[in-house]
């Protein structure tokens, strides 16, 4: 009898148990499916053995403790589990299991010396202490932390600019093409069917497919700056600012977390012992950008702000932290004013040179992650938004061919749309798309690629290509924009992205919201633009992370969050704007 090994969603997931040592992402997965197969298949292990010590040491490959597995009924299975895991981590590092475990170890006594030892003469200076006497020093720690986040944030819009045009032009021409020449075969060519997968399906899917270059970009970034050791020392460097907000350096991992994902950044506050740490830090988490947040980000800096769209990008992500810390302080001084602070030592492991293997791995799990949520929750949104787009509340139209300003996603909009008007953004595309962001962020992009999608109630006209062609076509745009980025990568700093072309799905989108965003504001567009992004950083991340504060925090303070967050989008967004038009900004 065999256990079927389970993979988490996301290497943090393991964060459910409170441990004094954090063996890292891919370790610490690796321990809470073992420990979770202890806990529910080997309670007569549970009688002798802490579950978590066992896990450890079956990865360690105790010789002792396999002996003794061995011996227990089904035990067979669970070595068999622990064997796999060991294959999974040597696959993932290059290295055995226990030497990452007494690497963290080892991590985890450093840290310990650097907050409590104080040396009276100078000791042996390695190459770690070097590069923290910099990375770590109070005052130069945060400014190279917002350095390098800086780096981050142009890679991922300027160099991966080409491929998102070759996706969009592959989605435009033969993805387009080919789908409407099977829906002829099947005889259902100019019928509702048609215009469901060409303006429902590849418009809202494919809107959103465009940003994975980006995406990958920041996954394989992130994973350099993990497995590293850096990220480690940003916790370290922000210990003291988290001290200002009565937490603690270890608060920081699930708001650093929260840049990838809100929902295993909020499971990460599990490893908070104090339950006050663990709701304060629970309730700051989603004013982290995620990575879903990043496809609106790009879009709309790339349209209004086309010469500077990697700084903007950034500053983003700047303010989704300056909100989180004031916010932190005003609670710390309000209802959280009581919570006394908790001791932390925060472990540095040794600086590593990444593995491409390890890098690799982790931007295909999070980018896989992301194609699957596009294939499942986007495409189902996709075919409900085009359905609503589909049925007329006025004019003459019908089922399928009326113009969307008539069809019921746009009267839904059109009432809430009055409520954004001193944002700058009171149109029904706008808000619609705001609505649909509380499924999930990526759905704004895709709902806004439907709306503002040219639609065609009579015939569809689609270029006719051959097959060979359009792979032709794949093949030589791939090649041109791997060039493109190659030529780009050194002249990355304050290098403008290049104007889209407006015959692309891509430079249509631009264009109409540049119109719709001039035309809503009286002209202030870049500043509505603007508006519009700080909305979508401060309210309600998306379904899943709601769900992820009632399971951590509890149905009380998950109705604060959403109500905190909502009502702080709206006034920030009206604020900025009101404020901007009377300096004449934008």
């Amino acid at each position: 009898m065999s256990e079927k090994r389970h993979r988490t969603d996301h290497p943090l997931a393991y964060t459910r148990a409170r441990a004094l040592v954090d063996y890292g992402w891919e370790v610490e997965n690796e321990i809470v499916n073992l420990q979770s197969a202890i806990e529910q298949q080997h309670p007569q292990l549970m009688q002798r053995y802490n579950a978590r010590w066992l896990a450890i040491k079956l990865l360690e490959e105790d010789s002792d403790i396999i002996a003794k597995i061995k011996r227990e009924a089904h035990g067979e299975a669970l070595l068999e589990l622990a064997e796999q895991s060991v294959a999974h981590l040597r696959e993932v590092y290059g290295d055995d299991a226990d030497t990452i475990i007494a690497d963290r170890r080892y991590g985890w006594i450093h840290g310990l010396v650097k907050e409590v030892v104080h040396y009276t003469r100078p000791d042996r200076i390695t190459r770690s202490d070097k590069i923290d006497k910099f990375v770590t020093h109070p005052l130069l720690g945060v400014p190279i932390f917002l350095v390098v986040m800086w780096v981050l944030f142009k890679i991922t819009t300027d160099v991966t600019a080409p491929y998102m045009d070759w996706i969009g032009a592959v989605i435009e021409g033969p993805i387009t093409r080919w789908t409407v020449s099977l829906v002829h075969l099947a005889g259902l060519g100019n019928t509702w069917v048609e215009h469901l997968f060409v303006e429902g399906i590849i418009a809202g899917v494919g809107g959103i497919l465009v940003f994975v270059p980006v995406l990958t970009a920041l996954y394989a970034v992130l994973a350099v700056l993990e497995d590293s050791g850096y990220m480690a020392r940003a916790a370290f460097v922000m210990d003291g600012l988290m001290h200002v907000l009565g937490l603690h350096g270890k608060s920081f991992i699930p708001m650093i977390l929260g840049f990838g994902c809100s929902v295993p950044a909020l499971f990460a506050t599990r490893t908070l012992d104090n339950e006050q740490d663990r709701v304060l830090t629970g309730l700051l988490v989603p004013f982290m950008s995620c990575s879903a947040r990043l496809p609106v980000y790009v879009l709309f800096a790339s349209i209004f702000f086309p010469q500077n769209s990697g700084i903007v990008v950034f500053w983003m992500y700047v303010v989704g932290v300056l909100v989180a810390l004031l916010l932190g302080l005003l609670l710390k001084n309000s209802l959280f004013k009581e919570k006394e602070e908790s001791p932390f030592v925060m472990e540095l492991p040794p600086y590593r040179m990444p593995t491409f293997k390890a890098v690799w791995f982790h931007t295909r799990e999070h980018t896989g992650s992301f194609i699957r949520k596009a294939g499942t929750l986007i495409l189902a949104a996709s075919m409900f938004f085009w359905l609503l787009q589909a049925i007329p509340v006025r004019g003459d139209g019908s089922f399928a061919q009326t113009d969307i300003a008539d069809s019921a996603f746009a009267a839904i909009a059109q009432d809430i749309a009055p409520l954004l008007k001193p944002a700058g953004f009171g149109t029904w595309e706008a808000s619609s798309a705001l609505v649909a962001g509380f499924l999930a962020k990526e759905v704004v992009v895709s709902s806004l690629a439907q709306a503002y999608a040219p639609h065609q109630p009579e015939t569809m006209h689609v270029e006719q290509s051959s097959f060979f062609k359009d792979l032709g076509f794949i093949l030589s745009s791939f090649i041109q924009a791997t060039w493109d980025t190659i030529k780009a990568i050194p002249a990355i700093v304050g290098r403008p992205p290049a104007p889209a072309d407006q015959d692309t799905p891509t430079g249509r989108l631009s264009l109409a919201l540049h119109r719709s965003f001039d035309q809503s504001s009286n002209g202030h567009g870049p500043l509505a633009a603007i508006s519009f992004m700080l909305f979508v950083l401060l309210y309600t991340p998306c379904m899943a992370a709601v769900a992820a504060e009632k399971q951590e925090l509890g149905v009380k303070w998950m109705w604060v969050s959403i109500a905190g967050q909502t009502t702080l989008a709206w006034l920030m967004a009206v604020l900025v704007f009101q404020v901007g038009v009377l300096l004449g900004l934008g």
